[in-house]
């Protein structure tokens, strides 16, 4: 891949970042929207619970809760976790208390870049067992990013490769075959891919971190990917 296309591919990234965080700002919408199907939606879809990266907030996500919605899936948002700034433990707490609170169970956690952490996270705390079936993850650094050892901001250096909390993600292979891990080919912030052992893979011809969270492609896989837990839990 020439560096022409890659730089293209970044910039357009970045402009998708700055349309969102301005979409959320100007425009608040209520997640409550999406929480109940619409008329003549399919049934008995399962519950589906957005966690967005850092610095993000669930608006983010709004191209995948707006898709999923339309699928029949109650959608649900953990408005706390604000920005997303804190460390994943503390997010994945919040994010239980949500589970817990609503009395969710059978949950597909949808997230993208740290919100897949704090999903898998999510997946080891006891007091999720039979809350949450499966992860779905875009573009999430599961064995961290080269880049983070060269920032200064605890928020980012938390994804450096040698962290102790994603070292023990990392290590806890146990839960891997619930999750799914969508990918780009080109991703500038985690050059070393979204690999998972024992996971289900899937790299796909999209460029960029932020902007495939709305491309098509991968909108059918996350739809792809919740069947295939529907049938494998039947």
């Amino acid at each position: 891949m020439n560096l022409m296309r890659r730089g293209w591919a970044w910039a357009l990234d970045y402009a998708y970042v700055g349309f969102w965080q301005a979409h959320a700002f100007l425009v608040r919408a209520d997640p409550a929207q999406y929480l109940t199907p619409d008329p003549g939606a399919p049934e008995g879809k399962a519950p589906v619970l957005l966690i967005p990266g850092i610095y993000e907030t669930w608006q983010f996500m709004r191209p995948v809760a707006k898709h999923l919605h339309a699928a029949g899936h109650p959608v649900h948002v953990v408005q706390k976790l604000g920005y997303n700034r804190g460390t994943v433990e503390a997010m994945a707490q919040l994010a239980a208390a949500y589970l817990e609170e609503h009395d969710l169970t059978d949950v597909v956690v949808v997230a993208h870049s740290k919100g897949g952490l704090i999903g898998k996270f999510l997946m080891t705390m006891s007091g999720s067992t039979g809350r949450v079936s499966r992860l779905v993850a875009i573009n999430s650094p599961f064995s961290g990013s080269v880049w983070a050892n060269f920032f200064i901001l605890p928020s980012i250096r938390a994804f450096s490769p040698h962290n102790p909390t994603l070292l023990s993600l990392r290590n806890n292979l146990d839960l891997n075959g619930r999750i799914t891990s969508i990918y780009s080919r080109f991703d500038p912030h985690i050059p070393g891919g979204s690999f998972v052992d024992g996971a289900r893979n899937i790299q796909l011809d999209t460029m960029g971190h932020f902007r495939p969270i709305a491309d098509a492609r991968v909108l059918q896989e996350i739809d792809r990917a919740i069947e295939a837990g529907e049938r494998d839990s039947a």
